[in-house]
């Protein structure tokens, strides 16, 4: 049963168990590589504008909701719950429609925020529910070559050959390689591994004012540490929701995180909190002061070697990296400009929902000879 008595489907067996000692080969229309939130929402779309299932191979290593369900579970979400709700019901393929009112999740206040446990509960369900359907093959993929017209992703399972190929691989916080002991980013924003990372004694310095960095001053404040420094390079920003838009929705501070730096940030004496521009005199200055280092200066995306493609150089419009070759998710977001005329990177897993709508249709009429059936609508 689900968390909350919503029924589970059966949990398949995977291809890998079904291989021969020998390496195992599938040929597919479509290969989606990575099962987080983007390669959820990247196989259910395909599947609603009529893609057969059969002829989809899905590939991860885990099929337990990426690094969301990985290392994100314990932190405070900064999106609201009906879009979390908006993006389960987004495509009729996850057959989520009637699992409403079965998971905590939809029993929270659909203008508030919550834990990100309480969406990988409800994505591991639809993972679960997708996954019988399509050809799901636990591994991960080594390289992937093109070849005959098709490319080639090779992996420990073995061979899949695809015509087109989706890659929702995800990325990784970047790092700035002091020489201090790092705290993972998911340790610092989740507050109950917050205060198993650090000793009364620790003076920890973070870098970065983004809602990342903001959220983990406050926890490691809150876990007891001796002080925090946080090294910024820019202004605390803040989103603002006008109704139909927000104006620096990706980059701006909100929810609980927002109303602690408005509220809270500026009373916590300088003894327990100290922010300093992160020039090189600066840091010169106050690092050697610290005796651990957690930097919330945004993520690089996981890379696959792709023969002949440079994965960076993708059309931030369409997600389309080369030929038939596709991106989506964090490694690949949106650039959309604001009605303020602000650019940025589109991030957060209904946009991904939204993203993946409009672009889906021209990346099948560029995928010619595949096994299309009627779409249906969400």
């Amino acid at each position: 049963m689900g968390p909350s008595g919503a029924s589970s489907p059966p949990r398949p067996q995977s291809w890998e168990a079904k291989a021969s000692p020998r390496q195992a080969e599938h040929s597919c229309d479509w290969l989606v590589v990575g099962a987080g939130p983007a390669g959820i929402a990247a196989v259910g779309k395909l599947i609603d504008n009529g893609v057969r299932p059969g002829s989809i191979a899905w590939v991860d290593p885990e099929f337990s909701v990426g690094d969301l369900g990985r290392k994100w579970r314990g932190v405070s979400s900064n999106t609201k719950v009906r879009l979390f709700r908006k993006f389960l019901n987004g495509c009729r393929s996850f057959g989520y429609d009637g699992e409403r009112a079965r998971f905590a999740l939809d029993s929270l206040d659909p203008q508030g925020t919550c834990l990100l446990e309480n969406v990988v509960e409800p994505l591991q369900w639809v993972t679960g529910n997708l996954m019988p359907k399509v050809k799901a093959i636990r591994s991960e993929i080594a390289k992937i070559e093109s070849g005959g017209g098709r490319y080639v992703a090779t992996s420990p399972w073995g061979a899949v050959r695809a015509q087109s190929v989706v890659l929702a691989i995800g990325a990784e916080p970047v790092g700035l390689g002091y020489p201090l002991p790092r705290i993972a980013l998911e340790d610092a924003l989740d507050a109950g591994r917050a205060k198993r990372a650090v000793d009364p004694q620790d003076v920890v310095g973070v870098f970065g004012s983004s809602h990342s960095a903001v959220m983990a001053v406050r926890n490691l404040i809150d876990a007891g540490a001796s002080r925090v420094i946080n090294f910024y390079r820019s202004p605390l920003r803040y989103a603002v929701d006008y109704g139909e838009w927000t104006l620096r929705d990706n980059t701006g501070l909100k929810g609980a995180t927002a109303e602690w730096a408005r509220t809270k940030m500026g009373s916590v004496p300088e003894g327990k909190l100290l922010r300093v521009d992160a020039s090189a005199e600066q840091v010169e200055r106050y690092l050697p002061q610290c005796s651990k280092v957690v930097y919330g200066v945004g993520f690089s995306p996981r890379s696959i070697p792709v023969e002949g493609v440079d994965l960076s150089r993708y059309d931030q419009r369409t997600g389309v990296v080369a030929q038939r070759l596709y991106g989506c998710g964090i490694a690949f977001p949106e650039r959309v400009v604001d009605r303020a005329g602000n650019v940025e990177l589109n991030v957060g897993i209904w946009k991904f929902m939204q993203y993946l709508d409009r672009v889906v249709p021209s990346w099948l009429s560029s995928s010619v000879g595949q096994s299309v059936r009627p779409a249906v609508k969400a």
